[in-house]
């Protein structure tokens, strides 16, 4: 009987086992990566915007043009500068005419200072003249305060008009040089209502058509290399730490199918984005397809590590973190590079050694 026992226990050991999901330790490539949603972009494309409110007058290129780095490709109509610019030029020959003209506010108080020193010197010469008689005891003490009072106002007056002079004077030459400031200015303003290219590339879109309404907040072009491009990158926070700069990228793109293009880690911008908890990472083709247009998008997968001859083991058998069912029950291993199949085992397991998944 205890035999039989032993037996049946036996037979439904192994029934059990048999119906279990098994696996084979093997060894096989693996290889550890992160993964990034990928679109292309020409390299240093930016967005050019108006200064100035006004209508757009004339687009001077087509989208897809070449253009020169500083080539006029945008005409902005505003007769604000023009305007600007008159008023500036009146505001500063009126301040130049006070300054220098024949009807200058320093003619009159010349005037006004020319007429106080032949008051001053007349009443100098009344005052010494009575002062000399009040030392001789002649003419009255009334006689002699009233010439000194007099003297004394036309020479405080004939100061103070000095005086006048030198600040009116001052005030009005930096009237002038502040006059011709803003004129200067103005002239240079009216010249920013044309738009130019800030490099040597291509002209990939144009937002705006001749007659209408442009502002100051709204993208009138877009502009960016004819040759180079970049790919952006959009990495998980729980995955940017594992980015280093000059790591592999295997890259597909939707419009080449399942052809794998080669890059390298190029650049990693270190603000996140809150909206979608991503840090954009760029990277730079080794060998670019024959044609690209910004917006292409695809997948990216970044290389950290590769063992081409890894002792693995399929990751959905894992028990916990570190735990496989094998015919001895559950063994701890130690684990190494890992991808979203595999699972490279370090130490714990044999290579051909049978493991089971675990009852879920």
């Amino acid at each position: 009987m205890r035999r039989v026992s032993l037996l049946l226990i036996c037979i439904a050991f192994v029934s059990c086992h048999n119906k279990r999901e098994s696996a084979i330790v093997q060894k096989r490539s693996i290889t550890e990566s992160v993964y990034a949603s990928a679109t292309v972009q020409p390299d240093s494309l930016y967005e050019a915007y108006s200064i100035v409110s006004g209508i757009l007058e004339t687009n001077l290129v087509e989208e897809g043009a070449l253009v020169r780095k500083h080539q006029p490709i945008i005409k902005i109509l505003n007769t604000a500068p023009k305007l600007n610019a008159k008023n500036a030029k009146l505001a500063y020959d009126l301040a130049l005419e006070n300054y220098k003209g024949s009807s200058a506010l320093l003619k009159t108080i010349k005037d006004e200072i020319d007429a106080a020193e032949l008051q001053y010197q007349n009443d100098s010469i009344n005052y010494f003249r009575q002062a000399n008689l009040w030392k001789q005891n002649i003419g009255s003490k009334a006689q002699y305060d009233n010439q000194r009072l007099k003297y004394q106002l036309a020479k405080n007056r004939l100061n103070l008009l000095k005086s006048k002079y030198v600040q009116t004077e001052n005030e009005l030459k930096t009237a002038v040089e502040q006059a011709q400031n803003s004129y200067q200015s103005s002239l240079s303003n009216s010249e920013d209502y044309t738009i130019t290219s800030q490099l040597k590339g291509k002209v990939y879109a144009l937002y705006k058509e001749p007659g209408e309404i442009v502002s100051t907040v709204e993208p009138l072009a877009s502009i960016g290399s004819a040759e180079a491009f970049i790919i952006e990158l959009l990495v998980d926070e729980i995955d940017i730490v594992k980015i280093t700069l000059g790591q592999k990228v295997l890259i597909t793109l939707e419009a080449y199918g399942n052809q794998v293009f080669e890059a390298q880690v190029s650049k990693i911008y270190p603000k996140k984005d809150e909206r979608n908890q991503t840090f954009l990472v760029e990277s730079k083709f080794k060998s670019p397809p024959e044609k690209l247009y910004p917006g292409l998008s695809g997948e990216a997968n970044i290389i950290l590590a590769q063992n081409k001859n890894a002792l693995t083991i399929p990751k959905s058998f894992l028990i916990g973190r570190n735990k496989v069912l094998t015919e001895s029950g559950e063994t701890t291993i130690e684990r190494g590079l890992e991808n979203m199949k595999y699972v490279e085992v370090l130490s714990g397991l044999e290579e051909n050694t049978t493991i089971y998944k675990a009852n879920e």
